[in-house]
């Protein structure tokens, strides 16, 4: 259970709507948030800058949504929801709401609203390259992962040296782990993680063929998820000696959600009993 820090009706004249009019003369709207967080230690401490301030992120939302302009009330609440969490970095998440009473409504009401709760996830990415300069390949994509606002890059593992695995011969791989905090649903990270692919020259012509870079969404919190697009876990992630050595070096004792093994005890079943691709777990990072 997180704790909260709760804003309300935090009054914004705002240039936000679909209207002309709207856009030109402007409105009221009210905010309410809840900002999720962990209080005990500045509660203990009683030390300001261990928690978050709220008049800080009243000052953020009311400069932000007065200085942005948006069509609908739903783009004003993600955006700004996308922006708090970005920019103040104790928050775990928001709830947020952002109400409209001046909406121009024939009709006679109170008030309209949109009310959002965006949290930050962590996932587990797998990296691997066996073209070209293979370690360039993999800093790059963690620096676009980085640069990225809606992910941070949490802990990175040293890469592996490892032959290839499935059917088709090619040069061998180095391949890496990662931890990150991510604002994107798994759907969401997919696209990106594809796109960060692209732009290293990534070509999908043979499954399991070589490639510049690969990406791959292993564990996205404790969900599982089975769609005709992505699988989570990893479907195939505990009988990878190369995935689960660097996996194990940043998050050994994440416990898998389907077999209710940790990340160590996969690598060391894997180890004894299956088939080994890793060739060199020395080389550093």
């Amino acid at each position: 259970m997180m704790d909260e820090i709760i804003i309300e009706n935090l009054k914004v004249y705002a240039y936000h709507g679909v209207y002309k009019e709207e856009n030109e003369k402007g409105q009221n709207f009210y905010v309410n948030a809840v900002l999720y967080a962990d209080t005990r230690k500045a509660g203990k401490e009683d030390k300001r800058e261990l928690t978050t301030s709220y008049g800080d992120v009243c000052q953020f939302i009311h400069t932000f949504m007065s200085e942005n302009l948006f069509q609908l009330i739903e783009t004003v609440a993600e955006r700004t929801a996308e922006a708090v969490l970005s920019h103040f970095p104790l928050l775990e998440g928001i709830t947020l709401e952002i109400r409209k009473p001046e909406a121009p409504i024939d009709l006679e009401f109170e008030s309209v609203s949109v009310k959002i709760t965006r949290m930050w996830h962590n996932a587990c990415l797998a990296t691997g390259s066996n073209m070209g300069n293979r370690p360039k390949y993999i800093k790059d994509a963690i620096d676009a992962i980085n640069d990225d606002e809606k992910c941070k890059v949490i802990k990175s593992s040293e890469l592996v040296h490892s032959r290839s695995y499935g059917d088709v011969e090619q040069g061998d791989f180095f391949n890496g782990a990662l931890l990150i905090r991510t604002l994107y649903t798994p759907e969401e990270l997919l696209e990106r993680l594809h796109e960060i692919e692209d732009a290293a020259g990534r070509q999908r012509i043979k499954h399991w063929g070589p490639r510049t870079l690969d990406l791959d969404i292993i564990f996205y919190d404790d969900l599982i998820l089975d769609t005709d697009i992505l699988q989570i876990p990893h479907i195939d992630m505990q009988n990878r000696d190369f995935v689960l050595e660097p996996l194990s070096q940043i998050v050994p004792y994440k416990i898998h959600p389907v077999f209710g093994k940790s990340v160590i005890q996969l690598c060391e079943e894997v180890q004894k009993t299956g088939e080994k691709y890793v060739i060199d777990s020395e080389y550093i990072q």
